[in-house]
């Protein structure tokens, strides 16, 4: 690494942002930016992601292009960069008036904006493209980049447009940023973006510093009033300072359990996706400045979430997954100081989520759309298409972006859509269908994994760490599971499978080792996610291959 390099991080980064001392990960990470290379760096929440491309972007010539998935945190960054003096920074969005995006455009093109956030959906205009192109992006950061991967938990199609344009772009180094991304998600990332000469910095997911536990209820009944008590004891004990979070199912939800949370004398307010965009940053600037001490929300409450010092995180209901439940317990404790995360569980959740889950593919839809695109006589708007197939955008959005994925159709300029001649409806709709179902399949492995966390009795982080391909020797001690006595180190038998071995099942084809315990192996298999698999019968019937 160049020692010059890094002294000229150090200063930008204490010269603009005022931090005197960079972690080691982040400046190796910019290091690599720096000289060129395409970086996916894997951070939990809270260590500073941002900043390695933020630092970068003030020794490069030319803007950083920052694609986002939300305007709240896209707007959120950019009044943090402002906030901190950095150069100017603009957005991009389909919210602007004619004339903000008219002004934003102008601060590209005259060179004055350093920083441009936008959507990955804007990136199906070819004029933004266009005017990307002639800006001269310096460097092409992608955050959520776990988004790109349909292993990933939190797939969106609109990511995939990001590879063209990268190579329209001239492929300018690239940042992709996610705070959760086991390694077959960051090995599809790399594909799916067509990263070059790629560096990876991942730091660990362990956050010692979280208790993790999960309490059974036997009804939702129980489980408020479980949840409820629990929040008041909490803010209730001695020498508490900060605040906590209470994650819900629901929108009616949030605001029943705010209701009574308020009722047993705390400061608390609802939050979810309902609300006016004014309620919504008044709860949110409540929470910063300590006024509220318990926010109750949906999953909508969380990216840009910037509070070091929640204390507590109760899950009044079961995630859909273990990638959401770590990223919203990893917004407890971010100061390094202990925090609690607890889980009322019930075992109804589990069905309740599976059949949420399980959406099949508009197979009618997806054939009656392919057959659109390939009898027109050119590129199509997906209007048209909702119109002339009396179909719902929303099914005509989902068959539009399966058929993307195979291959069959491209989003030509202007979000238009062609079909390839090359390929058959038949083989188009077979084809798309095949992968949504095998996307149902690992969807429903994650809700599964999410059961296999509340009803183990070994430590709950070896089986958390466990499930993103992390090995913790150990039981860490700050568990319940460890402080009840059931997860003593148990010796672990030889085999012949590791952490990260690839494998191949006679039925279920390629997957990779993404735990191994004393009696089970986990395995993701790209067909049909997640499976455990107990050691004794794997070895009695040849069940596994290695794939060398």
């Amino acid at each position: 690494m160049s020692t010059t390099n890094r002294a000229r991080l150090q200063r930008a980064a204490t010269e603009t942002f005022g931090w005197d001392e960079l972690h080691a990960y982040q400046l190796e990470a910019m290091e690599h930016v720096l000289e060129g290379h395409d970086v996916l760096a894997v951070l939990p929440t809270g260590a500073g992601k941002s900043a390695i491309y933020q630092v970068p972007a003030l020794l490069v010539d030319g803007p950083a292009l920052v694609v986002s998935p939300l305007l709240a945190l896209q707007h959120d960054q950019v009044e943090a960069l402002t906030q901190a003096g950095a150069p100017p920074a603009v957005v991009v969005n389909s919210a602007q008036s004619a004339a903000e995006r008219r002004e934003a455009w102008d601060a590209v093109e005259s060179g004055k904006a350093r920083f441009v956030f936008l959507a990955p959906e804007q990136l199906a205009h070819e004029e933004v493209v266009e005017r990307l192109r002639a800006a001269g992006v310096a460097l092409f950061v992608i955050d959520e980049a776990h988004c790109v991967s349909s292993w990933g938990h939190d797939f969106r199609p609109d990511y995939l447009r990001m590879r063209p344009v990268l190579e329209r772009l001239g492929h300018p180094p690239v940042v992709a940023l996610t705070a959760t991304a086991a390694p077959p998600v960051r090995d599809d990332v790399v594909a799916r973006l067509g990263l070059r000469d790629v560096r990876e910095t991942v730091t660990s997911f362990d956050r010692p510093n979280l208790r993790l536990a999960v309490v059974r209820c036997t009804d939702a009944d129980e489980r408020r009033e479980a949840v409820v008590a629990r929040a008041a004891e909490l803010v209730g004990a001695p020498g508490f300072a900060g605040g906590g979070l209470v994650y819900t199912a629901s929108r009616a939800e949030t605001e029943r359990l705010a209701t009574e949370l308020a009722d047993h004398g705390l400061r608390a307010m609802a939050y979810h996706a309902g609300l006016r965009a004014d309620r919504r940053e008044q709860v949110h600037e409540a929470f910063r400045e300590g006024d509220v001490e318990v926010v109750v929300a949906t999953s909508a409450f969380g990216m840009g979430i910037d509070k070091p010092d929640i204390r507590f995180v109760l899950h009044a209901a079961v995630p859909e997954s273990l990638d959401s439940y770590y990223q919203q317990i990893g917004r407890a404790g971010r100061d390094g100081e202990p925090g609690v995360t607890e889980l009322f569980h019930r075992g109804e959740d589990l069905h309740l989520q599976t059949f949420l889950t399980a959406v099949r593919a508009p197979e009618d839809v997806v054939r009656a759309v392919s057959q659109a695109l390939r009898a027109a006589a050119g590129p199509v708007r997906l209007t048209e298409l909702t119109r002339s197939l009396h179909a719902s955008r929303a099914s005509c959005t989902r068959a539009v972006n399966l058929l993307e994925q195979v291959g069959a159709v491209t989003t030509a300029g202007r979000g238009r859509i062609v079909h390839d001649p090359d390929v058959g409806t038949g083989q188009a709709v077979d084809e798309a269908i095949r992968l949504s179902e095998a996307h149902q399949e690992l969807i429903r492995s994650r809700v599964a994994m999410m059961g296999g966390y509340a009803d183990t009795t070994g430590c709950r982080r070896q089986f958390l760490l466990g499930y993103f391909g992390e090995h913790l020797a150990q039981p860490c001690g700050n568990c319940d599971t460890c402080a009840e006595g059931t997860a003593q180190a148990r010796p672990r038998r030889r085999g012949q499978f590791t952490l990260q071995a690839a494998v191949n099942h006679e039925e279920w084809g390629p997957g990779v080792v993404m735990a191994v315990e004393d009696d089970r192996l986990t395995v993701l298999f790209e067909e049909v996610g997640y499976r455990t698999l107990s050691v004794q019968a794997v070895e009695d019937n040849d069940l596994l291959r290695l794939v060398s």
